[in-house]
């Protein structure tokens, strides 16, 4: 039985779920999940459902939902199901190798078109899974003529999303400006504590009892872009710098691949400086 996945964000009214169901029901479509929330400070709706059924032989489905919502609804019918992401990386193994991983055994939802570093360090065990690496260095280079290069190569390879999987250059407002609401970047930090550099160093230095890991969309606030998952781990007096930090790591692999699946699934609808996460 074929899949429909619809998502719309619009103004809330009255009566928005039962239009959109007789719309789908007059189109033959069965609703399977149907996951709605309402922002009520902002007046602000978003749905997401899923149905079967051909949408190719509802003709009109898009107009006809537009006809039953708010005045500058957006609809997305069907969305690109397996989104082409492309991994920045600097030096840093361990997100990445978790990453390609999945990518491999078929359980990240993904395609992984390329691996772009700032360093050559990880090339040989990216091309290890027939991924295609391209090393594009800083070094000896103004910030816009590296971001500039890495523009090309990412305009080229056409992905969907760009994972900073511990990339550790800062983007300027121009580069994020371009791929706007589509790089996703892990913090190794509860944020918003410990923002910027050396963050365990900064973490242990503050005697916490709990460190953690963000992923978030980047915008040109530093670490500041709406949050899409965050986990923590207990931890005690006897953790040093080097105990936290490889604790801190293994957080922060299970939460940027938790991310990334919520985003290949389209599970994750952007509201201002927030998300909103329809769970399975």
């Amino acid at each position: 039985m074929t899949q429909t996945l619809i998502l719309i964000q619009c103004q809330d009214a009255v009566g928005l779920v039962a239009n959109v169901s007789n719309v789908l029901a007059k189109h033959k479509l069965n609703i399977v999940t149907m996951r709605e929330f309402v922002d009520i400070e902002h007046g602000k709706f978003f749905l997401r459902v899923e149905c079967t059924g051909n949408v190719e032989e509802s003709n009109g489905l898009y107009s006809h939902l537009k006809a039953v919502l708010p005045p500058n609804a957006e609809i997305k019918i069907n969305p690109s199901h397996k989104k082409r992401l492309a991994i920045l990386v600097t030096k840093e193994h361990h997100c990445l190798a978790d990453i390609l991983v999945r990518h491999y055994f078929n359980t990240l939802n993904g395609e992984v078109c390329a691996v772009i570093g700032n360093y050559d360090n990880l090339r040989d065990f990216t091309e290890r899974f027939d991924i295609p690496f391209f090393h594009i260095s800083h070094e000896n280079k103004s910030k816009e003529e590296f971001e500039q290069e890495i523009s090309l190569k990412l305009r080229e390879v056409a992905p969907d999303y760009i994972v900073l999987a511990k990339f550790m250059r800062i983007l300027s407002p121009k580069f994020v400006s371009e791929f706007e609401n589509r790089i996703i970047n892990i913090h190794h930090s509860f944020l918003p504590a410990f923002i910027g550099a050396n963050p365990y160093k900064q973490a242990h230095d503050r005697g916490v009892k709990i460190i953690g890991a963000t992923a978030h969309f980047v915008t040109n606030d530093l670490d500041e872009g709406p949050i899409i998952v965050q986990s923590t781990k207990n931890i005690d007096h006897s953790y040093d710098v080097q105990k936290m930090r490889r604790a801190g790591q293994e957080i922060e692999k299970a939460v940027l691949v938790r991310a990334i699946q919520l985003i290949t699934e389209d599970r994750v609808m952007l509201n201002g400086n927030k998300t909103i996460i329809f769970k399975a």
